[in-house]
């Protein structure tokens, strides 16, 4: 009786935990989430700041999703929009602090995905056998 109990507090925990993990991805994927808004965090991180210039550099991105990207970035307190008066009327957009707490991950998947890359090249180039024999 007393090992069953003990089995249901390991399984209630497991089951607290798995949530607060699930939890903590959906929040990150719902601030970072989808094709565009790291590239963009990316580009603007080695200087490109006006809207043409994230534009040209985040190849393939639209006019209308990266004005709707810019501004749930800066929604979510990674960017700011900055509008000089004056005419023309210049407007950049610069990366906050808080977007600095996304190096880490933002490297881990850089590695990651160079070796997905090398991955599928090596498996392409051998035919599509899989160098993970069993």
């Amino acid at each position: 009786m007393a090992k069953e109990k003990e089995n249901q507090v390991d399984s209630r925990a497991f089951t607290e935990e798995c949530n607060s993990v699930l939890m903590a991805v959906s929040d990150a994927l719902y601030a970072i989430g989808g094709k565009w808004k790291l590239m963009i965090i990316i580009a603007m991180a080695r200087g490109n700041k006006r809207f043409t210039e994230i534009q040209r550099q985040v190849n393939g991105i639209s006019a209308r999703v990266l004005s709707s990207e810019l501004k749930e970035l800066e929604l979510n307190g990674f960017i700011i929009k900055k509008v000089s008066v004056g005419y023309p009327v210049s407007i950049e957009y610069e990366l906050l602090p808080y977007s600095h707490t996304l190096e880490e991950l933002v490297g881990a998947m850089t590695r990651w995905g160079m070796q997905h890359r090398e991955k599928i090249k090596s498996e392409m180039s051998s035919g599509g056998k899989s160098s993970d024999k069993k």
